[in-house]
C-alpha cells in the first residue's frame, strides 16, 4: 500500500467507532481523513474560554440574572443588562447546564432576529435534545450573517452527536474557505469530528 494511504488508514482507524461507520455511509474514510491532512491542525484564534461563573450562576435560582446596579437578582427584561451583557449571561447559564434559565435571558433580548441571539437560542434547544428547533435557529442566524462561524460549528457538532459525520465536516469546510481558520468555531468542530466529543460552551 502507498505511505500516502497507509497514513490515511492509520488516521482513519484513530476516528472513533462512530465516526467511522457514519464515514462509510457518507463518504469514504480516506476522504475525511485527507481533508484533515489538508489542514492547517494548530489550534489558535478565537475564544476558546469557557465562562467564567459570576453571581448570575453563584447566586440567582431559576430565571433571573444578577444586576450590578440594583445589586441582586431580577427577572431578565427587569435587568439594566445591555444587550452584551445579557448574551454573556446567556453564555454562563447555558454552560452551567441551565438551558431554559438561559433560554428566558434570550427570549428578553431586544433582538430576536440578531445572528448570535439565534445561534444561542439554536445551541440551547440542541443541548435539551431538540436537534430539529436548533437546526432551524442555525440555518436563520446563517441567513442572518453567512460569516457565523460559531452557528456552523454548533450545527456541525449537532451533527457529530447525531452520527452525521458528512455534514458535519461539510460545515467545517465552509468555516475554513469564509475566514475561519484556527478560530475556535472551526477548532472546536474539527476536534469534535475526530473524537466524537462536543463542546459544552
Amino acid at each position: 500500500m502507498p505511505a500516502m494511504l497507509t497514513r490515511n488508514a492509520t488516521h482513519a482507524r484513530s476516528l472513533p467507532a462512530s465516526a467511522r461507520r457514519a464515514s462509510c455511509a457518507t463518504l469514504p474514510a480516506l476522504v475525511l481523513s485527507a481533508a484533515f491532512a489538508s489542514g492547517a491542525l494548530a489550534a489558535g484564534g478565537g475564544d476558546s474560554a469557557a465562562p467564567k461563573p459570576t453571581n448570575t450562576t453563584k447566586t440567582c435560582k431559576g430565571a433571573k440574572v444578577w444586576d450590578d446596579q440594583k445589586q441582586r437578582c431580577v427577572a431578565p427584561k427587569q435587568s439594566s443588562l445591555d444587550p452584551d451583557e445579557m448574551y454573556d449571561a446567556v453564555r454562563e447559564l447555558a454552560y452551567a447546564g441551565r438551558y431554559s434559565d438561559a433560554q428566558a435571558v434570550l427570549a428578553a433580548m431586544p433582538d430576536q432576529t440578531d445572528s448570535r441571539v439565534l445561534t444561542y437560542w439554536g445551541f440551547t434547544y440542541r443541548k435539551q435534545g431538540y436537534s430539529e428547533q436548533a437546526l432551524s435557529y442555525y440555518t436563520q442566524a446563517i441567513a442572518q450573517d453567512p460569516q457565523n462561524h460559531l452557528a456552523r460549528s454548533y450545527m456541525g457538532q449537532g451533527f457529530v452527536t447525531e452520527g452525521k459525520y458528512g455534514l458535519a465536516l461539510e460545515q467545517w469546510k465552509i468555516i475554513r474557505a469564509t475566514g475561519g481558520s484556527d478560530s475556535w468555531a472551526e477548532v472546536s468542530l474539527r476536534e469534535a469530528l475526530l473524537s466524537g466529543q462536543t463542546q459544552s460552551y
